[in-house]
């Protein structure tokens, strides 16, 4: 039968006992981790969040004890008593932080009796992932999950206090809010008061701490929850977390990037020992996609994407010369030393990976030892294929990768997919190892072919660069924005971007992504009259706190990083969210649902 602490309390979490502890008595409290019984000893390895610590229960000693001890199981949770006492040299475990000690008990507690798991809890488990996320409360006893969160924890511990040491004030936005046009689907909440009118979960909190610049408070910040009702890709969630910040009397990037890398820094140095001292690099977002097809590159590698479009152009092989004369390029990435591993089955592995992207196919050099094969060499002069190499910097062991598009983007976004793919296929680059960067002067738009019309790059509040006003009316394509990304190791780790603060900007960038008058008065007319009151020059950004642990945990998986995630259809294993509710509510709520035929 379970028993009560009867004022039984506890000295010392399991991981904090050491070998400084030997001749003192302490309590300890936790799940059982495993069970040994030797006949007259049985060791108990005690469990809690901060590591394990083995219990001795001697039969000769205190055989009451002992026969207690005797019906503990996997997961009971015990409180113990006992004496610390160093364990014999040949049984030290050096490779736990508790190992040259044992706690000889005096007194036990079993305070909740468990039933045998539907898993074994322990690290490097080879369990199916919906069995664990449906018991993700005994999945989240695994230490390994422990310590991501717990880090989690302490990363947001020196977010506040870094950003109270700059003189940010922690102040909570809106859960329901309005539904605004721009981004992605928001999560809608039905008004119980207002029939038939609903509010909106907020995917960030962008118009509110802007609004809050407009009050006055000068600087914000936040660890805020944000919702977005998206299909959901790899590491991607419903619901996540944002480290929010926003400043008065910031009009340039820069101001807003050194509070930012001031506080990545700061994490760095106190999570994980790592103390950058150099300023972050810059690199501006056209220089990132020539070079690396994305504007997120990972720079651990090389293999930079190299035009060859001025070789070629005149050349026998239609594929590329049509590519060409249709506006398009041509242009490679120089796989080197891997020319061992492309067998015809890998190269041609690529040409369908490379369709996922807009291109057909991947034509190929390879530089053998024994010979150099080229896919299109019927097509191509010697001399047009030394200068192709030439170009590249290739010599014997490279292999080039080839695509050509009669879209420019399509050969980039391409390539910069494959060096990827090839990268992490081949292990060529230090996992343990930091890039991190600015990325700048994005463009302020996009052209939507589905909905015939400009998109904001970033959101319809960001500032075009100063020099780039002009374009808003002759070429908005080519107009920049005040807009930068932090990029760690090829992910966008947070980004954000000085603001609109004159009204005439705001209400040109309205129009040219489409709006009417009636549309802006609906969905923005609160924000738009805030700046007829007087509006500071303002800036901001917001890091994803949960891509943050991943980095620095070196996780690969979001779902590691959250206590209680959803899966890729966005529901809970665990609860079984979402779920139909009572017919009254939906009453109450004026809502009627269309069954769905079975």
């Amino acid at each position: 039968m379970a028993e009560f602490l009867n004022g039984l309390k506890r000295t010392n979490y399991c991981g904090e006992v050491t070998s400084e502890y030997i001749g003192k008595e302490v309590v300890v409290m936790g799940f059982v981790a495993k069970y040994r019984n030797l006949g007259n000893l049985l060791f108990v390895d005690l469990r809690d969040r901060t590591g394990i610590v083995q219990i001795a229960f001697n039969k000769s000693v205190n055989e009451e004890i002992y026969n207690k001890a005797d019906t503990i199981r996997n997961e009971y949770v015990i409180a113990v008593r006992g004496n610390v006492v160093a364990r014999d040299e040949k049984n030290i475990n050096k490779n736990m932080a508790t190992g040259e000690i044992e706690i000889e008990a005096t007194e036990l507690k079993i305070l909740s009796e468990a039933d045998q798991t539907p898993f074994f809890i322990q690290d490097n488990i080879n369990t199916n992932e919906a069995l664990r996320l449906k018991y993700r409360y005994l999945d989240l006893r695994r230490p390994y999950l422990q310590k991501l969160l717990i880090m989690r924890d302490k990363i947001v511990r020196v977010t506040r206090e870094y950003m109270a040491e700059n003189g940010f004030l922690d102040i909570e936005t809106p859960f329901l809010g309005k539904s605004t046009p721009e981004g992605a689907r928001d999560y809608l909440v039905p008004s119980r008061i207002h029939q038939g009118e609903f509010y909106a979960l907020p995917q960030s909190p962008q118009i509110y701490k802007q609004l809050l610049m407009i009050a006055g408070f000068d600087r914000y910040y936040q660890v805020a929850r944000c919702f977005r009702d998206e299909d959901l890709r790899a590491n991607r969630q419903p619901e996540f977390t944002q480290i929010d910040m926003e400043m008065s009397f910031a009009d340039e990037p820069r101001q807003v990037m050194d509070i930012a890398e001031g506080l990545i820094k700061r994490i760095f140095k106190e999570c994980v020992n790592i103390d950058f001292t150099e300023p972050f690099e810059e690199m501006t977002y056209q220089v990132a996609m020539e070079n690396y097809g994305s504007d997120k590159p990972d720079r651990r590698f090389d293999m930079k994407i190299i035009n060859i479009s001025d070789i070629v152009k005149d050349c026998g092989f239609g594929v590329f010369t049509s590519a060409i004369e249709n506006g398009g390029s041509v242009r490679l990435i120089n796989a080197k030393g891997l020319v061992s591993n492309m067998t015809r089955k890998e190269t041609d592995s690529y040409s369908h990976f490379v369709q996922d992207y807009g291109a057909k196919a991947v034509a190929t050099i390879l530089l053998k030892d024994d010979a150099t094969t080229c896919s299109f060499k019927k097509f191509m002069t010697d001399e047009e294929i030394e200068a192709i190499i030439n170009r590249a910097g290739a010599e014997k062991g490279d292999a080039l990768l080839i695509v050509a598009s009669e879209k420019d983007s399509v050969v980039l976004q391409s390539l910069g997919a494959l060096r990827l793919h090839v990268a992490k296929k081949f292990n060529i680059y230090d996992q343990d190892k930091y890039d991190i960067f600015w990325l700048t002067e994005f463009p302020m738009f996009e052209y939507s072919e589905e909905e015939q019309r400009l998109v904001a790059v970033h959101h319809p509040f960001t500032s075009p660069m100063n020099e780039d006003l002009a374009l808003l009316d002759t070429e908005p394509l080519k107009a920049r924005a005040k807009a930068y990304d932090l990029v760690i190791n090829g992910e966008e780790s947070g980004g954000g971007s000085i603001r609109i603060f004159h009204r005439d900007i705001q209400q040109k960038m309205f129009e040219l992504l489409g709006m009417d008058e009636q549309t802006i008065k609906e969905k923005f007319g609160f924000f738009v009259e805030a700046f007829n009151y007087g509006t500071p020059p303002h800036g901001g950004l917001a890091f994803g706190l949960d891509r943050l642990v991943m980095l620095l945990t070196h996780t690969d998986s979001i779902k590691d990083v959250i206590a209680f995630p959803k899966v890729q259809n966005a529901s809970c294993l665990m609860t079984g969210a979402p779920s139909f509710v009572e017919q009254n509510q939906l009453n109450d709520l004026a809502i009627s649902i269309d069954k769905k035929e079975e």
